[in-house]
């Protein structure tokens, strides 16, 4: 093949970093955006960063087997992997070093090569590779091609038209009002009790839910998740599963704070953290780092209870975020919505990595 133009899109990820990894990588005509190969592993227990190096690895090694001596865009939305490639930062890491050294070896049998960090939504096509390799593994099988064309295989199944596979459904609970929820303050991860009303919200929330087919019930490890939980598990019979990662961003000292006085407090601080969501409250978490822990979350679930209809009952920050991971809405898109307590909202994932928002901040049921 003559030389031409290639991009390499590539990522991995770790469901508990370290945890059960994979990679997944896709490489593309820089002209015409055809997707020229595919690839994807699993490669057992790993950390994100070595699973985002393997990722780039087999990238790039599907580049030079296309076409040897091609220039190269490679895109991923890690930025460690991206800038340490780039040269502008160290690798300190022991176990990132042979990596960093095995892509370079195969970079230097491509022309130019550049690296580009693009946001997570702008990778969902690697990213679907890594998740198909995981889910695979977890199944006893081993990553295979879609039958279907590489291209068409990331476009997202519309609400309107026949499903292509039986998704995995999630009913996304917020918990009953707490008295910070009703004045108002940030909560994060306080142990805040549900007040009078926000019981009496569970328990509507729960006799709405009662015959809606629930197979599974996960819940944030936090009180007022787990007692709005109690209630919908007391008229399903089902346990109710603590997974962590469902819990709500730490807020660090702007814990039990109003909106007013954490500005009054930390002006500067507040702005950043309204404009760019890797910015974190002091002594707390970014949305960014939330989003992570959501997100394996989410990929754990969809492995445990896949093809079931499971309720999410967790927190204001979470459920948005599966929301945004949805829609492959930018990270702002977490400050343009709004739930309110003891809301509803429902996704639907598919295997094929498309997913459908079918409904958001339904409260019909508290009256």
């Amino acid at each position: 093949m003559s030389i031409r133009k290639l991009i390499v899109e590539a990522d991995g990820g770790s469901r508990g970093n370290p945890g059960a990894a994979g990679y997944g990588a896709l490489v593309k005509d820089a002209i015409t955006g055809q997707v020229l190969a595919e690839t994807a592993e699993a490669i057992g227990r790993a950390t994100n960063n070595v699973a985002e190096y393997k990722g780039l690895i087999a990238g790039l090694a599907a580049a030079q087997r296309i076409a040897p001596g091609a220039s190269v865009e490679v895109r991923m939305d890690s930025k460690l992997v991206v800038e340490q490639m780039s040269g502008r930062w160290q690798i300190k890491h022991p176990d990132m070093r042979p990596l960093a050294e095995e892509a370079r070896r195969l970079a230097g049998d491509l022309g130019a090569v550049r690296y580009t960090w693009i946001p997570r939504a702008q990778n969902s096509h690697a990213d679907r590779l890594a998740n198909e390799a995981m889910d695979a593994a977890a199944r006893g099988e081993s990553w295979e091609p879609r039958e279907e064309e590489p291209e068409k295989a990331s476009v997202a199944v519309p609400a309107w038209t026949a499903p292509t596979s039986q998704p995995t459904t999630t009913l996304l609970l917020r918990h009953g009002e707490t008295p910070f929820s009703g004045e108002k303050r940030f909560a994060g991860i306080g142990d805040i009790p549900l007040t009078e009303t926000g019981v009496v919200q569970a328990k509507a929330a729960a006799r709405a839910l009662a015959g809606w087919g629930i197979e599974a019930i996960v819940a944030s490890p936090l009180r007022r998740c787990q007692d709005t939980a109690a209630e919908v598990a007391a008229v399903t019979g089902l346990e109710v599963r603590t997974e962590d990662g469902f819990r709500e961003t730490d807020f660090g000292d702007w814990e039990g704070l109003t909106f007013a006085q954490a500005r009054e407090g930390w002006p500067d601080g507040m702005d950043g953290w309204l404009s760019d969501w890797t910015v974190a409250p002091p002594g707390g978490e970014s949305f960014a780092d939330t989003a992570r822990r959501v997100r394996t979350a989410l990929d754990k679930l969809k492995v445990r209870h896949r093809h079931q209809t499971v309720l999410v009952v967790s927190h204001v920050t979470p459920i948005k975020t599966l929301v945004r991971y949805a829609l492959e809405a930018p990270p702002l898109a977490l400050y343009r919505m709004h739930l309110d307590v003891a809301s509803l909202s429902s996704i639907d994932w598919y295997d094929d990595g498309p997913a459908v928002l079918k409904f958001l901040n339904d409260t019909h049921h508290h009256t």
